[in-house]
């Protein structure tokens, strides 16, 4: 895929899911549904806070690297050490989240590498387009939880972007009613947008805009007699 062809895809609220792209408005957890909420960072705004600095300066030992992504053991074998740890649904291999039985893979990927003396502790998988970086994948070693890698390697890439002069990261989606997503506001929440999928533009994140965005789309997107099913936190 042409990078300029994944800005725009992106600038529309799409994203990868293997070798495709896909966007939703909804997403069921245990039997309800919750509207989606997709985000990017405006990498022109981003200011690191106390956290993100002290986080920064606590996993500065640990050596980062920036690659091309090629599927390996190593990684297979860190990301099943992660997925038996965390407590919520995951593909069963990376291969799964990326390439889906597919030969090929038709995005520029990249991965960030943290190794402590020479062992893979994390890595953080990411697309490029021209002017984006889209973030795909984080998993670390669980013997490592308490140095926060997940939200780590948001900051990493949020630098990494920031070092190839691009203008937007985009990590994903929150949920409304859903904090299990939160933390993808980490990296900077003044700096953070949120896309009004019902008229087609990216306004400044706050939680005011995605509670009126949510009743929006359930109004426009659900009957009525369904709504009693939907999460609205």
């Amino acid at each position: 895929m042409r990078g300029d062809a994944l800005d725009f895809y992106l600038a529309q609220g799409y994203y990868r899911m293997q070798q495709e792209l896909f966007t939703c408005h909804f997403v069921p957890f245990a039997g309800r549904l919750y509207t989606t909420h997709w985000l990017r960072l405006d990498l022109s705004r981003v200011a690191w806070g106390p956290e993100q600095r002290r986080l920064l300066r606590r996993n500065a030992r640990f050596v980062a690297t920036v690659r091309p992504f090629r599927l390996t053991e190593e990684y297979e074998g860190l990301y099943a050490r992660y997925r038996a740890s965390i407590n919520f649904d995951a593909a069963p291999t990376i291969e799964a989240v990326l390439l889906g039985g597919e030969a090929h893979n038709v995005f520029n990927t990249q991965v960030i590498e943290l190794r402590d003396e020479g062992r893979l502790i994390a890595a953080g998988v990411f697309d490029c387009g021209e002017r984006t970086l889209a973030g795909i994948l984080n998993f670390y070693d669980p013997a490592y939880r308490q140095h926060s890698l997940g939200k780590y390697l948001m900051l990493l890439k949020t630098e990494c972007a920031r070092r190839l002069g691009f203008d937007y990261y985009y990590p994903g989606y929150l949920v409304h009613g859903y904090p299990k997503f939160d933390y993808k506001l980490f990296a900077c929440a003044g700096a953070t947008e949120v896309f009004d999928n019902v008229r087609g533009y990216w306004l400044p994140f706050d939680w005011e805009t995605v509670n009126a965005h949510s009743a929006e789309l359930l109004a426009e997107w659900l009957p009525e007699d369904w709504q009693g099913g939907v999460g609205n936190g």
